[in-house]
């Protein structure tokens, strides 16, 4: 008979999977509670969250919300990084970290409904975050735009040059 501490675990586990899109599979081995600490710090910054599972109880827990495929991730000692916000920003900072570090290692992840192993993390965390991407979009929009204003304004440009210098001629000659 399972204990009730237990079952609310899997159901807290399950509800957490459930509540976010993305999340990260972190093998935290050789973390001390300071880096622990810091990490989660780091991740409340990009709007995630850490949580250490027990292997067990996340595979239940995962059936129970229905997420498939993520047996072989949990190997070891496993933490779920949940995204809310970015999910590159929180790749970021786990990347940064795991960097600086040199301890613990990212085992894969969920993206939507996308399964993510240790290389997809990597690439995640190198692409530039939604608001560069925004603005990387409405700056090649507006490039054209801007040359084709540029265009139409030349004649009128030149016309207004042309007539400055007759007019600057004629007073010269007066």
């Amino acid at each position: 008979m399972p204990r009730e501490d237990k079952i609310e675990a899997v159901r807290e586990i399950a509800a957490d999977l459930q509540s976010a899109n993305v999340y990260y599979f972190v093998d935290y081995r050789g973390l001390t509670f300071s880096e622990a600490t810091e990490l989660r710090a780091r991740l409340a910054k990009a709007d995630a969250s850490l949580k250490v599972v027990k292997n067990t109880l996340a595979k239940i827990a995962a059936a129970d919300a229905g997420v498939e495929g993520l047996t072989e991730l949990f190997q070891g000692p496993t933490a779920i990084a949940y995204c809310h916000g970015d999910p590159v920003q929180a790749a970021k900072a786990l990347q940064d970290f795991i960097r600086e570090k040199k301890k613990a290692a990212i085992r894969g992840g969920k993206l939507d409904r996308s399964l993510l192993d240790a290389a997809d993390v990597e690439k995640l965390s190198t692409l530039p975050s939604r608001e560069q991407l925004i603005a990387q979009m409405v700056g090649a929009i507006a490039s054209p735009l801007t040359g084709l204003a540029n265009v139409l304004n030349g004649p009128v440009r030149g016309l207004v040059v042309a007539l400055a210098q007759i007019q600057e001629q004629k007073a010269n000659a007066a």
